[in-house]
């Protein structure tokens, strides 16, 4: 640029100034920036050099490709800060882990930004489908905000996100009426059995068509049905500290086998495995040059296969999983057949039976338990009857390989409704249904929800003509997405909870998803090579406000002060212990 573009006077050297900036194609570079300004104007604005600010944006040292090679290794990759640093070294391209994290929150706001501004492409792109339907789903833990996600299942784009305090519905409706104003209305809604999101949706989009999540549905109805069985169980098993001594048990065996490297090796082949499907077929004979070591092996075996019973499961989470109650179940069957082999002496002698023993004694206390026994048949009844439904409304079915996909492939509805009518049948036809407070209660859960369980196909004029849309009965694309959320924060911070990595998120962190949609970029980019080039014409004031705004929404409470403030009565509390200390 020469001329002034708004008198076109000849602009002047303002300054010129040095820059040191890092980009991956050139690594790390000085460049000398010469700033312009045009004397005859009033306003007096300084000019910078184009090409540099195509490069990196004003007041950066890192380039826009850095950016996005920082945001999509964090968010995309699940990458580490150290992780990150090691390969921007190969590109010659030095940084920090503060810098590293700073690039990303920068990137997830760039994004955002763009996804604003693409707002009205991408309302044409779903109208040209016929329209989109709106999922709605939300993750929070503990005490931390609730990160709410909304998604076209058409398309299968993010449109928005927000952090919300709570679910109720004041703190919800702003953020509908936001993605009502951005899309418009639409076609239909999906979400939780949540009584604030049921009347957020009511009240922003009053008469269109809502539907529960059967995914969601089927595990509230399990949770009531089998939630208190199961932490009876749970504690149960806590109470006899059984984990923790047969852990502490097979790592004395593991001890003394290692010290024999060949013992494993001798003791598969005496159980080959020739039968099909991986059946294991007990051979005539135990290797006699092993014999002494055979109670041990199998007191290890016994116990590694009762702690396996902890990781059974489908992968969809309780009630559809239920591994407390086949740990307690494998720890019975153990016991029993301990019983009739314990006594058994090879060779003889009754010590090399010692490791069996000690097994046995360990599982007395727990094979005796009448009352584990009592919870254990009580809740089988309920979880019968609970999988019954799960093969009803054909989601979470067991072995079944689908994990959270479980309820998105096209389905018609008038058999489900059908198998789900018959169930009803069967369970108010049980002789204790009227005396069973769990039967009725289930029961009515189905019979509320039943007008949004399940949805006929709506018809809709798209650019193609006439078309039959089938809404998907799950929320199971929000599901699989925030489990993608847990698995990238635990990995970062090494441990279980992700409240932290919640409280520290921008809220459209989610809109990264869209990245690997080839029909959401190509609206988003609208004719830019690439994200860089992209983010380059974004308006460098709107991000500064944006990334102000950000951080003022980050800023950490103290957790002892969020414990106070959480409580309902707290200003009285201190007003009265001011008074007194007054």
């Amino acid at each position: 640029m020469v001329d002034c573009p708004d008198c076109q006077a000849s602009l002047k050297v303002h300054k010129t100034q040095s820059k040191k900036i890092y980009t991956l194609h050139l690594g790390g570079f000085t460049a000398q920036e010469t700033l312009l300004q045009c004397n005859s104007c009033d306003k007096k604005t300084i000019y910078a050099a184009e090409e540099l600010r195509r490069l990196a944006p004003p007041g950066s040292r890192f380039g826009y490709d850095v950016m996005v090679f920082v945001g999509k290794a964090l968010f995309m990759r699940h990458r580490r800060a150290e992780e990150i640093i090691d390969e921007l070294l190969w590109q010659n391209v030095r940084i920090s882990a503060s810098e590293i994290g700073y690039l990303g929150k920068k990137f997830v706001v760039y994004l955002a930004l763009a996804h604003r501004q693409s707002a009205p492409r991408l309302k044409q792109a779903m109208r040209k489908k016929g329209g989109y339907i709106l999922h709605l789903d939300g993750t929070c833990e503990g005490r931390g905000p609730m990160l709410m996600s909304s998604l076209d299942s058409i398309s299968e784009i993010v449109l928005g996100n927000v952090k919300v305090p709570s679910e109720k519905a004041a703190e919800i409706m702003p953020f509908l009426e936001e993605i009502k104003r951005r899309y418009g209305v639409p076609l239909a809604v999906v979400h939780d059995m949540g009584v604030g999101i049921l009347a957020a949706v009511k009240k922003v989009f009053a008469g269109v068509p809502d539907f529960i999540c059967h995914f969601h549905f089927l595990r509230d109805l399990g949770k009531d049905l089998l939630e208190k069985d199961y932490d009876e169980i749970r504690k149960r098993l806590r109470q006899h500290e059984i984990t923790e001594k047969l852990r502490y048990r097979a790592r004395q065996m593991k001890a003394l086998i290692d010290q024999e490297s060949d013992l494993i090796d001798s003791f598969y082949r005496s159980l080959q495995t020739d039968l099909p499907r991986g059946k294991i077929r007990q051979r005539n004979s135990v290797s006699t040059d092993n014999m002494d070591r055979f109670p041990l092996l199998c007191a290890y075996s016994l116990i590694q296969w009762a702690l396996e019973g902890k990781t059974q499961g489908e992968g969809y989470g309780f009630p559809f999983d239920r591994p407390h109650v086949e740990f307690a179940k494998r720890l019975l069957v153990v016991y029993e057949q301990l019983e009739p082999i314990k006594g058994v002496h090879l060779r003889g002698q009754s010590s090399g039976n010692m490791p069996l023993l000690k097994l046995s004694r360990e599982l007395e206390k727990v094979g005796a338990d009448a009352e584990l026994r009592q919870m254990l048949a009580a809740i089988d009844v309920k979880i019968q009857v609970f999988d019954q439904l799960r093969r009803a409304m054909r989601i979470a079915e067991k072995d079944k390989t689908a994990g959270l996909n479980s309820g998105s492939e096209q389905t018609a509805m008038g058999p489900i409704q059908k198998a789900v009518k018959k169930f009803h049948h069967k369970v108010t036809s049980r002789s204790d249904y009227h005396s069973n407070s769990g039967w009725k209660k289930m029961i009515a859960q189905i019979d509320k929800y039943w007008d949004k369980l399940f949805a006929d196909p709506i018809a809709v004029e798209a650019a193609n003509g006439r078309l039959l849309i089938q809404p998907q009965r799950t929320n199971n694309i929000m599901e699989r997405f925030f489990r993608d959320i847990r698995r990238a924060a635990r990995r970062k911070s090494g441990h279980n909870s992700i409240s932290r990595f919640l409280q520290s998120m921008i809220a459209e962190t989610p809109l990264v998803r869209n990245l690997d949609n080839p029909a959401y970029l190509k609206v988003l980019l609208n004719g830019h090579a690439n994200l860089e080039d992209c983010f380059a014409h974004i308006d460098i004031d709107v991000v500064r406000q944006e990334m102000d705004a950000t951080q003022q929404s980050l800023e950490r409470v103290p957790r002892k002060i969020r414990e106070l403030i959480a409580v309902p009565a707290f200003p009285e509390v201190l007003s009265r212990l001011f008074r007194k200390t007054a």
